[in-house]
Order: C-alpha cells, then structure tokens, then sequence
C-alpha cells in the first residue's frame, strides 16, 4: 500500500503490517481513503474526528444546497392575455429562487373538443421564460388537465443556490448562542428554512379555489340548462 502519514506527508510503498504497527505506535488509526487505486491508498489520522469533520461537510452542503419544490399555477382556457402575463411573472419569481413552475390548463365540459388552445397557451408561456427556463417535460393531458413542466436553467439554478448561500451566511449573528450552546446556531437555520419553504409554498399555489368551484357550478348549471331544454324539444 501506498502510506500517507498523520501530516499529509508520503512515506512511500509499505507493507500493510508496517503500516499497522506505525499506526499503533504513533496512536492513529490506519485508514484506507482509495481502494481503488494501484497500489491503495491508506493514511494516518484520528478516524472518529475525520467521520465528524466529514459529517460537518455534508450537513454544511445539505443546507448551501437549494431544494426545488414544484410551484403549481393553474389556468383556463378562456384566462384572458393579462392574467396569463401575470401568471407567467410569478413563475419568474419562482424560477429565479431556483424552483420549478408547473402549469396546469384544466378544462370543462365541452372545452375537452379544444385541447389546441391550452396547448397553444402553454408554448407562448414556454416562449416567454425561454430566458429563465427549460422545458422539463412537454404539455401532457392528464385526464382533463393540460400540464407544462418548467425548470430554472443551469444558470439561474446556480445563482439560486448562491443567494441561498449568502443568506444563511447573513443569519450568523447566533455564532454567540452556537458558542454558549452547540447546535443552537444550526436550529436557528433550519427554522429560517422552514419559514421560507411554509412561504414559498404558500405562494405557490397562486390561484383562488373558490373562485374556480364558483366557475365549476357555473359550468354545470349551463350543461343542466342544455338538458332541460334538449328534453323540451
């Protein structure tokens, strides 16, 4: 094996019983850190605090790293061109903070026999955020539902990440309470993540149910219309 000692020095090809016995003399553990490599590589140094320092890394990189929720916005084939503008600017919104934006056309009733004009509303969106955005997945029907799945691109993604970062970053003024008490500093963090996903996910969904169950009645009062008189006839 291939010996780097607890100084991160080289002490060249040993065998492993040499390396053992370095080990135990100098009070380290004898650690191997590439199996694959011709010959292996093993070092010297204090496992339990190296499994510590490694667990501190990734708990660090867990929390730099920007989770992507998928924010739902819901449309209509009749939304008039202003609201689908503004709905388009809160998927901005969304993207730029590294999220994914899901629009959902639902149709009713007779508006199943144009599936084209969701279709057609969905590509103007994905041509107004081409800027932001990749297309994830293309416009799907889903029972009555006409789906668009959008993603930040690599570069907003990244920028995300980054204001991420600077905010946690920011919040450090408890580096005295993560003194006085280790691990209060941590679940200050995590708890101003919490809020932050509880917000986003708030704005998330970005349309009024109400209004939509008022439009369903609406839908269905016309079709019992349509009954009653067809019966008449």
């Amino acid at each position: 094996m291939r010996l780097i000692d607890e100084n991160g020095t080289q002490v060249g090809i040993i065998g492993v019983r040499e390396a053992l016995a370095m080990a135990e003399e100098r009070g380290f553990d004898l650690v191997e850190v590439a199996p694959n490599a011709v010959p292996p590589v093993c070092r010297l140094l204090d496992y339990g605090k190296f499994r510590y320092e490694q667990s501190q890394k990734e708990r660090e990189a867990r929390r730099n790293q920007k989770q992507a929720d998928v924010k739902q916005i819901r449309l209509m084939p009749k939304t008039a061109d202003h609201d689908i503008t503004t709905k388009a600017n809160q998927a901005k919104k969304f993207l730029l903070q590294g999220d994914k934006v899901k629009f959902n056309v639902r149709f009713r009733g007779r508006e199943m026999a144009h599936p084209d004009i969701g279709r057609k509303m969905l590509e103007d969106i994905a041509e107004q955020l081409r800027d932001l955005a990749v297309v994830e997945q293309k416009p799907l029907m889903e029972g009555r539902v006409l789906s668009l799945l959008l993603a930040p691109n690599p570069k907003v993604l990244k920028a995300a990440q980054q204001a991420q970062k600077d905010r946690l970053k920011q919040a450090q003024p408890a580096e005295a309470a993560a003194t006085a008490e280790p691990g209060a500093a941590d679940e200050l963090l995590d708890e101003e993540l919490d809020e932050e996903d509880e917000l986003d996910n708030d704005a998330g969904e970005f349309d009024d149910d109400e209004e939509l169950d008022e439009e369903d009645e609406l839908a269905d009062d016309d079709d019992d219309d349509d009954d009653e008189t067809a019966t008449r006839k």
